[in-house]
């Protein structure tokens, strides 16, 4: 699919939040439900994680070593090969890891390696390339604030941490990983403490984006929440123009 590239046309939806907050479920059903690009930024960061652990770069010293690889990466989003329970898939350097970037050990590494502002920076130009092909669907967690900032709709995705943690063990454990949920609770509020932190792009919403919890929430009333709002986005632009 290619979207409309008018400048009318174009609609970017940023999907902001903390892990497990829903975005990548929601994101492709908005994405789908619009017609639109679906484009999971965090995909990125997992990718370039996974690379460093298996070469035995460490992510938190190694900053010239991690630009390096950041900078030679082929990473390629798809739609999904297999009914596995994937929303897309990943390829990294002609591999398939769409579940290999989704392990514990990337969970861990992740948050420092996209804190880098060297390596923010040096992957920023893909993430607006693919956000500027028109209607695009992005989630992440600087979407609205900072990989594109005049997106037409920017929504913050939340849910209180201990839904969140029930997510993320029931996600584990379908993958057969068998994680108590104190612990994946208390992982999670640390990489919301180093996310929220971080000098570069530090995770929070943008002040005109709109707030939606998910707490005992549908994805379908989510999807239909959002996909009003976009439609009366579309609407104005239309009726107004570009202003």
């Amino acid at each position: 699919m290619e979207p409309n590239s008018g400048k009318l046309d174009r609609l970017v939806v940023a999907i902001d939040g903390p892990a497990a907050a829903g975005k990548s479920t929601v994101g492709e059903a908005v994405a789908h439900r619009l017609n639109a690009l679906y484009f999971d930024t965090g995909v990125i960061y997992r990718a370039l994680t996974l690379a460093a652990l298996e070469r035995g770069i460490d992510v938190v010293g190694n900053t010239s070593r991690l630009l390096d690889l950041a900078r030679g990466l082929n990473v390629r989003v798809a739609e999904p090969s297999q009914q596995d329970g994937r929303l897309y898939d990943v390829w990294l350097n002609g591999r398939d890891v769409s579940w290999a970037i989704r392990s514990a050990d990337v969970d861990r590494a992740v948050s420092p390696v996209a804190a880098h502002p060297a390596i923010r920076r040096a992957l920023l130009p893909l993430q607006r390339e693919i956000g500027g092909r028109g209607r695009v669907v992005m989630t992440g967690r600087d979407i609205g604030t900072v990989v594109m900032p005049d997106a037409e709709l920017k929504i913050w995705l939340d849910a209180s941490l201990e839904e969140r943690a029930r997510r993320r063990q029931r996600e584990l454990a379908g993958r057969g990983i068998d994680r108590s949920l104190s612990e994946v609770q208390a992982e999670m509020a640390e990489r919301d403490r180093r996310d929220s932190q971080r000098t570069v792009a530090p995770m929070r919403p943008a002040e005109d984006a709109v707030l939606i919890q998910t707490d005992g929430r549908t994805v379908t009333e989510i999807v239909e929440e959002i996909a009003t709002l976009a439609g009366s986005q579309t609407k104005m632009r239309h009726q107004y123009g570009d202003q």
